[in-house]
């Protein structure tokens, strides 16, 4: 025998009564267990175990025998992230008979950031959605950055949810169609590309092979920096934000106000047991404390200190009840942010309040025609993609429109197609949100573009219902200067 080997042998008894001899020899970084009777040669089993942790940058090329002799799970499709894309993909394709894997990496119960609205669009292209618990909302506030209210009945309702609880509700129907999910993560150094697909492997040391691998791991995928390649900060956006009590009653106003000398907006969307608030905002420009200021001072003129009534409940941790006959006076000092009263649901706030904040992706014009969602074996989707509203930050209707697709693409044998359906099917419209955001949220006729807009709407009622099917998805951004054009003509 070789110096370099080793050789360690025991004796056992076999079930037949023969004398079981193992041996195990260790060569380099390769064991080999050998269990052989005395009688009997070659042995009667040989396993070969392989440990790759001992082997920095070498994975074994996936033939049929190294798939069985490292332990690995074989998938015709890997999906990284269990968010809206990667779950209904993974139902998508299990429904369609394939060998699917879905890999959720965020521990159990961490909320994800998100507002966690779903617009009509999105409710009416998959009316299963409804399914979820959440809340249907018909009606909305809206502010202008100098203060402006405009109430907006909706024609068409959208859908609030707790993201944990949308999430959960997309996997488990994954999983129910056949996907196989995995609570494990997967690292940006974790998978490698071959002749014969994708060797993964998660944090947990487990290895996976698999034809086809998809990121849907949101804004800051490491699939997508990897196989994509990096966007600058200026093409990310910031959301960040509070989940904080409802109010006594349960009610509670949904609410859009747009921020003064700022890019964005701040949201107020109640949910079954919170309310979740938020700020969108560019990343380049992003200052944290200013922004949080503002965000308090939002969240307090939204309860409205000197219009809702005290709490009567002894030891309530929650803030008092709406009073439905006031508007928010909002981004100003001297509108009762600070007065006493203020002060008192500021402090109930601060104790009750969970902060979040999460990245989205805001492409530039120019990046729609350079940037990729797919390529040879592998695909992104949603955030990872870069698949949101640049305007509005919305990604979770292109989250599940870029799954849908994608799988079509897929079942029909010609999964590369994706590339061109999904730029015929919404990128346009994406490009074209990303042409309109800077005037979006520049000035018009000396004053704020949102500002004017809430002015205008709050005179004028096809203004106003062309801005309730822009919130509610219903309205895109190619024909919405001819849209509001020919409303402006129409009687008020």
């Amino acid at each position: 025998m070789d110096t370099d080997k080793k050789e360690e042998a025991g004796a056992e008894i076999a079930a037949d009564g023969r004398r079981l001899t193992r041996i195990r020899i260790r060569h380099g970084q390769t064991q080999i267990d050998t269990d052989r009777t005395a009688s009997s040669f070659p042995p009667a089993s040989v396993s070969i175990r392989v440990n790759l942790r001992l082997i920095p940058g070498v994975l074994p090329t996936p033939t049929r025998a190294n798939y069985h002799a490292a332990h690995m799970d074989r998938f015709d499709i890997l999906i990284v992230g269990a968010g809206p894309a990667g779950s209904f993909a993974a139902e998508c394709l299990a429904r369609g008979g394939v060998r699917v894997a879905l890999f959720d990496g965020r521990p159990p119960g961490e909320p994800k950031a998100c507002g966690g609205g779903v617009t009509s669009k999105a409710l009416k292209a998959w009316p299963h959605l409804l399914d979820a618990v959440g809340r249907t909302i018909d009606e909305l506030d809206m502010y202008s950055p100098s203060g402006k209210h405009l109430h907006l009945k909706l024609d068409e309702p959208f859908a609030v949810y707790s993201r944990n609880a949308f999430d959960t509700f997309l996997l488990e129907r994954a999983r129910a169609a056949g996907a196989k999910v995995f609570a494990e993560k997967i690292s940006g150094r974790g998978f490698k590309q071959n002749e014969d697909g994708w060797i993964v492997r998660a944090q947990s040391g487990t290895v996976f092979f698999t034809d086809w691998l998809v990121g849907a791991d949101g804004a800051n995928s490491a699939i997508a920096k990897k196989l994509a390649g990096p966007l600058p900060p200026a093409e990310m956006e910031v959301a960040f934000g509070y989940r904080a009590p409802l109010p006594v009653d349960g009610e509670a106003a949904t609410v859009v106000a747009f921020l003064p000398k700022w890019v964005g907006y701040a949201w107020a969307f109640p949910r079954i047991d919170h309310i979740s608030f938020g700020i969108a905002t560019t990343q380049d420009a992003f200052d944290h404390d200013s922004l949080d200021a503002l965000m308090w001072d939002f969240m307090v003129a939204y309860y409205g200190a000197p219009r809702y009534r005290t709490p009567t409940s002894r030891g309530s941790d929650r803030v008092p009840s709406l009073n439905r006959n006031a508007a928010m006076r909002l981004w100003k000092k001297s509108h009762g942010t600070d007065s006493s009263d203020a002060r008192k649901v500021r402090a109930e706030l601060k104790n009750t309040a969970e902060r979040y904040a999460a990245r989205i992706p805001g492409l530039a014009p120019r990046t729609w025609d350079t940037r990729h969602a797919c390529g040879e074996r592998w695909a992104l989707l949603g955030d990872a993609a870069g698949f949101a509203d640049p305007v509005t930050g919305e990604g979770i209707y292109y989250a599940l429109r870029s799954a849908e697709l994608f799988a079509d693409a897929y079942l029909s044998g010609s999964p590369l197609d994706y590339e061109p359906r999904w730029r015929a099917d919404f990128g346009k419209e994406l490009q074209r949100a990303s042409q309109m955001r800077r005037k979006f949220y520049g000035n018009f006729w000396g004053a704020p573009f949102t500002d004017r807009m809430i002015e205008f709407a709050r005179g004028h009622r096809g203004i106003r219902k062309v801005l309730g099917q822009l919130v509610a998805g219903d309205q895109g951004y190619v024909n919405l200067k001819k849209k509001l054009a020919r409303s402006a003509l129409k009687p008020l």
